[in-house]
């Protein structure tokens, strides 16, 4: 019996860093996605292809966190993420192609361990809600990969749905669905790929986790959630930990108050919210790049309502709020501005919510 699975990429229309703070974030999922197909069989081991690198890979059900690193890793994190909950994944043949850029922000790793849990889940006849698979998948990327992200990337790519972002409040858990059709209003959502790749893994997205979690600590609370501004500031001693904690509080009421904005199709209010996010995870949090910070400053000169990176930071993709009638010319402004200052030409692409993870046919 062949399983065919699927799960999409997401950009994070606003809210970055909050996740693990236990804050707010608004994402959609994207039309691109990664594809599983699956082939179970009875021995003790799954052998996986990919499109995403050498291969294949051997990966024995027994596998435990430091034998694998590269995409294989994420693979492998999910098979033993699962039997540590208990659930006995088959082995088999496995067959992985992707449509979500690696390292490119749109988290290329969430979409590739969401569709290997979905087609393992299926082969092993079990079900298990969102929000579970959501922190099995989540787990893997931890304890397995050693990437210390929040569950934003999973359950963005489990809970999308066409037409809608989702507003994510990551201290109760819950996702609710919020209306984002840009493009009913005049508006189009641009993704900008600038081409300059990040790893999650690497040293600056911990360092602004431990950042957080010594603030919050010295302000005496669970997490930064429970803070306000005024009381990280005053409180929060060294100076770099209080502009990490003020970027995640003023964040949270940012994307408060897009979701009002979007309820009443402003896209000029949101686009403006935009502009402050990128303005703070430049300032406060500086996780941009002055590549990024081109894209951004320059499709907004253009006429773009808003702009700001998306994702971990330190490279992958901007993503721009412009009028229909502004898109030539904000593309067009962007390309000239980085290829003079000697970056590679970015990858502009108009863009829209899509579904969740399901079927490889789910769209």
């Amino acid at each position: 019996m062949r399983i065919s699975y699927s799960a999409p990429g997401r950009i994070n229309l606003i809210g970055e860093h909050t996740d693990y703070n236990l804050g707010l974030a608004l994402p959609i999922a994207l039309p691109q996605r990664t594809f599983v197909s699956f082939d179970p069989d009875s021995s003790r081991a799954l052998e996986v292809s990919s499109s995403l690198g050498d291969g294949p890979v051997r990966i024995g059900l027994d596998t435990v966190p430091g034998e694998l690193t590269g995409w294989a890793a994420y693979v492998a994190g999910v098979v033993w993420a699962l039997r540590t909950t208990g659930i006995a994944v088959p082995g088999g043949t496995m067959t992985i192609t992707s449509e979500v850029e690696i390292g490119s922000g749109l988290s290329s790793s969430a979409a590739l361990e969401c569709a290997v849990l979905g087609a393992l889940l299926t082969a092993a006849d079990v079900e298990l809600d969102r929000v579970d698979q959501a922190r099995i998948a989540q787990h893997a990327e931890n304890e397995y990969v050693g990437a210390p992200t929040g569950l934003l990337d999973q359950l963005t790519s489990l809970f999308g749905e066409p037409g809608q972002a989702m507003l994510i409040d990551f201290r109760d858990v819950t996702v609710q669905p919020v209306r984002f059709e840009p493009e009913s209003s005049g508006v189009a959502l641009l993704l900008i790929d600038s081409r300059a790749r990040h790893a999650h893994a690497s040293g600056e997205y911990a360092a602004r986790r431990a950042s957080c979690e010594r603030a919050a600590a010295e302000l005496g609370v669970a997490s930064l959630r429970e803070a306000s501004v005024a009381a990280a500031l005053t409180a929060v001693k060294d100076p770099v930990d209080a502009r990490r904690a003020r970027h995640v509080l003023t964040e949270n009421q940012r994307v408060l108050d897009c979701v009002a904005a979007l309820a009443s199709a402003d896209f000029v209010a949101a686009g403006a919210l935009w502009n402050a996010s990128h303005a703070s995870m430049r300032d406060d949090f500086e996780i941009t790049t002055g590549h990024l910070d081109l894209i951004a400053e320059t499709a907004v000169q253009a006429g773009a309502f808003g702009a700001r990176m998306t994702g971990g930071g330190f490279g992958g993709c901007v993503i721009v709020l412009v009028p229909q009638e502004r898109v030539k010319a904000v593309g067009e402004a962007v390309s000239r501005a980085v290829c003079a200052a000697g970056y590679p030409e970015p990858s502009i692409t108009r863009t829209h919510a899509g579904g969740g993870a399901g079927s490889a046919n789910a769209t």
